[in-house]
């Protein structure tokens, strides 16, 4: 196989004048075995018709990470052209440069808005070349749309992915030319800035039905946190403007890419800020298919899962007996997964989900008493719980309707590290190291068949009571140490 493929979603999108190159169909690449197998030196151009949210582009880009394939659009990539909210943290820094070059007085120029196309760092404007470059550095999209504006001085205004049906002769001469440069040069990251500070904040929503930590937990954070030397504050989703008064941010709210949170957690990253958790483990921890793929691929064991798109939802029981549970690769807290018990149940659930994704999960179902989860920090564990299914529900959480107290939950007992099973512990240290050194709870059920690896969560519960109940205030002081451990090390102490 060659060491790059392109990836479109119509093979007539590859035009045949375009030079003879490696083209898959996005379909292929999703589904053929000799693709997720690929070791990780393939690089793989993403030139989708769309990049949004749970689309097909979106999910080539997501599962080639999974593979450790070198993908560009990264989903963080795709994300973060998502919303201006979210990028314009990238570009603040470059708005100084685009008033150097378009202040400048120009003979017949009047306009007060135009817009750059750039190709892989590459325009057609000279004197903007030097912007295109690290637009592309900053966004590393093929294909992008720049629009300036003059507001006072000359900003940034938008930056939108352009995608390659799209183009107009002259615009695929340039992509062309461009291609054949990139496809030429060594694989490139960005650089990150850093900076340094000992104020933790801790962002909540008092308003959540089912945080990750409950009101007393936030309290012994905050009480644990100062007896460490740790100034810890409680915001909110209203405090964004103030995050950068803080040096370090722990995210105690149910996380998600399409949410503040994950922007957040960006600005946290952009002003060089630690942050649990950081946008590469919500990336990689909030979707279900990159966590099955990823998974797969390093021969951790997951129950049985077929990726359902609309053409192949006919043969999924084929290939799983019922009763097969579908999952919205999105979902939280049980929430937005479906136990189907025939056809008829699979068609009509897998219908609902399609309508606000491309893939949807389909499982093996395996039941069992209680889920193990194993709370680990930093390629640590720190603790080990079992979560008991919800009163006569075959889920830990009970969302159906009709209940009298809104959502019911299991009951959960939590055990010493040491007084776990080993097998537990050791695969779910193996799951976690998959996705970084933050902090990680990986969900396991304890099967005839062996250990099995149902998810892996980015921002895994801890509450009073319950996750803390054998380590008590150390588990707060070990949180709180690692932080100052993180702040310690950007210092070079």
């Amino acid at each position: 196989m060659a060491d790059h493929i392109i990836l479109v979603e119509n093979p007539t999108d590859w035009k045949a004048n375009f030079p003879n190159l490696p083209v898959v169909a996005a379909k292929d690449y999703l589904s053929k075995p000799e693709y997720s197998s690929t070791g990780r030196s393939l690089r793989v151009l993403n030139l989708c018709r769309s990049y949004r949210y749970l689309s097909v582009g979106y999910y080539c880009s997501l599962l080639a990470e999974a593979r450790r394939h070198r993908v560009i659009p990264s989903v963080r990539t795709l994300n973060d052209l998502s919303r201006k909210s979210i990028y314009s943290l990238d570009i603040e820094d470059l708005d100084d440069h685009v008033q150097q070059v378009l202040g400048k007085p120009r003979p017949g120029f009047t306009a007060t808005a135009f817009e750059l196309d750039i190709c892989f760092g590459q325009c057609a404007a000279k004197e903007l070349q030097d912007l295109a470059r690290q637009l592309f550095d900053a966004f590393r999209s093929p294909l992008l749309r720049v629009e300036f504006r003059l507001q006072g001085k000359w900003r940034i205004a938008t930056i939108k992915a352009l995608h390659l049906q799209s183009l107009s002769p002259d615009q695929e001469e340039m992509f062309l030319g461009a291609l054949s440069g990139y496809l030429n040069r060594r694989w490139r990251q960005p650089r990150a800035r850093n900076n340094y500070r000992y104020d933790l904040a801790i962002l909540h929503n008092p308003k959540e039905a089912m945080p990750p930590s409950n009101p007393k937990a936030l309290q012994q954070f905050i009480k644990i946190g100062r007896e460490c030397g740790v100034n810890v504050e409680l915001i909110e989703k209203k405090d964004y403007g103030r995050l950068a008064e803080f040096d370090a941010l722990f995210i105690r709210e149910t996380t998600g890419i399409d949410h503040y949170t994950y922007q957040f957690a960006k600005k946290a990253e952009s002003e060089g800020m630690v942050v649990i958790d950081d946008p590469d483990s919500i990336l990689k921890c909030t979707n279900k298919v990159y966590l099955d793929e990823l998974l797969r691929t390093h021969r951790i064991r997951t129950p049985k899962t077929v990726i359902v798109r609309r053409d192949n939802l006919d043969r999924v029981d084929s290939e799983i007996p019922y009763p097969i549970v579908l999952k919205i690769p999105d979902g939280s807290f049980s929430r937005g997964v479906f136990k189907v018990n025939d056809r008829a149940e699979l068609l009509d659930s897998a219908g609902k989900l399609f309508k606000s994704s491309d893939l949807v999960l389909a499982q093996e179902f395996l039941y069992t008493e209680f889920d193990w989860r194993v709370g680990i920090l930093n390629k640590t564990p720190l603790f080990v719980c079992q979560y008991f299914m919800s009163k006569e529900h075959w889920q830990i959480y009970n969302h159906e309707p009709g209940q009298e107290r809104g959502v019911r939950a299991g009951d959960s007992k939590t055990f010493r590290v040491e007084d776990a099973p080993e097998i537990v512990v050791k695969t779910a240290l193996k799951a976690a190291g998959l996705i970084g050194n933050g902090f990680y709870g990986v969900d396991l059920k304890q099967t005839a068949k062996g250990i099995v690896v149902i998810e892996i969560n980015d921002n895994p519960n801890i509450d009073h009571g319950i996750e803390d109940a054998i380590l008590k205030d150390e588990l707060y002081r070990t949180l709180i140490e690692d932080f100052v451990w993180r702040l310690e090390r950007k210092r070079g102490k």
